[in-house]
């Protein structure tokens, strides 16, 4: 018996290391990559490694990750916990696009106005993620209907509010804090980091931490042991509404305005891909806020070797779509 429960403890686990390796690996592709790029179009090879190791592109590929990256790390609780939210593109539009709306209530130079319209909206994304989360723990629907209702309702509303156009801001102190700099480093990135350290810290080092993990695995026996079990199914889903309005924040500052119709299209799979392939389950119980950090970043930089390799534009989503399979595939493997 000893020595069975030893080979069990010695046993590779593919979910402890998949995440690593892939961003090594990635890494390392995206190199070669830029080396074969450069050497096809008449170079070196080496101007093309350069190019890619070059810190500004870097950081770019950072920051590009980060919009999604941002409501992929709210994500992480909600899926620990064992739901879902499908209506995260959606109400990032809602949420900008409404609070733009507020900012053009007050003059264009009305700092007031910049710091009323941020408040709103990090509210007003609250109250969408409290709504999504009293449907599935008072009202009891399946979090997959729920928030695919949500999806449709934030999306119909902004764009009945704006006739379906464009939200332009008529503010000149808001878009300049999307493509500020802090230390050459873009405030999205920041963002980024700060909340990735703030949500790991809550996920590994507090009780409600503990909670979420507990009810995502095992709700019957997390309810016996007398954890409230609607308030910990809630708050990931309050968290997850304030991490999509800080980035409907980021993104309309950047290009000052809000596209009803386009804007936060497809960001929901985007941010479950990022908490997939960071190695959290979907099935709940356990995950990682700094693996999804790590996926945000994979899939960023698979989106910056497609452009390095010429590869059409519309062969991106079925590049994501096979690194999800896959993840999902290594995740089985862990399990076996």
């Amino acid at each position: 018996m000893e020595q069975s429960k030893s080979i069990e403890q010695g046993k590779f686990k593919w979910s402890e290391h998949t995440t690593g390796l892939g961003f090594i690996f990635l890494f390392v592709l995206a190199i070669i990559i830029s080396f074969f790029g450069d050497l096809i179009g008449g170079g070196t090879g080496v101007d093309g490694i350069f190019s890619f190791l070059n810190p500004g592109n870097l950081i770019n590929i950072v920051k590009q990750a980060a919009y999604t990256g941002i409501i992929g790390l709210g994500m992480t609780l909600i899926i620990i916990s064992g739901g879902i939210d499908l209506s995260v593109g959606s109400m990032m539009a809602f949420a900008g696009g409404i609070s733009i709306f507020l900012l053009n209530l007050f003059p264009p130079d009305s700092v007031l106005g910049t710091v009323v319209a941020v408040l709103f909206c990090m509210l007003l994304g609250c109250i969408c993620g409290f709504a999504n989360g009293f449907m599935v723990t008072i009202g009891r629907m399946a979090p997959f209907i729920a928030t695919l209702g949500t999806m449709a309702i934030f999306r119909s509303l902004i764009q009945y509010f704006s006739g379906a156009a464009n939200i332009l801001s008529i503010s000149t102190v808001y878009p300049k804090f999307g493509p500020a700099e802090i230390l050459w480093i873009p405030v999205p990135v920041w963002v980024f980091l700060i909340i990735t350290a703030a949500l790991h810290i809550l996920l590994n080092n507090t009780r409600f931490g503990r909670y979420v993990c507990a009810v995502g695995a095992n709700e019957q026996v997390a309810r016996y042991s007398a954890i409230k079990i609607n308030l910990i199914k809630l708050v990931p889903y309050v968290i997850t509404g304030f991490t999509v309005a800080v980035s409907a924040l980021l993104w309309s500052s950047r290009i000052n305005c809000i596209h009803s119709s386009g804007d936060g299209n497809g960001y929901e799979l985007d941010a479950i891909a990022a908490v997939v392939i960071g190695g959290t389950a979907m099935t709940g119980g356990r995950g990682s806020v700094i693996g999804t950090f790590m996926g945000a970043v994979m899939l960023g930089m698979i989106n910056n070797m497609l452009v390095m390799g010429g590869v059409s534009s519309f062969l991106q989503q079925a590049a994501k779509g096979l690194v999800i399979i896959a993840a999902v595939l290594l995740q089985y493997k862990s399990t076996k």
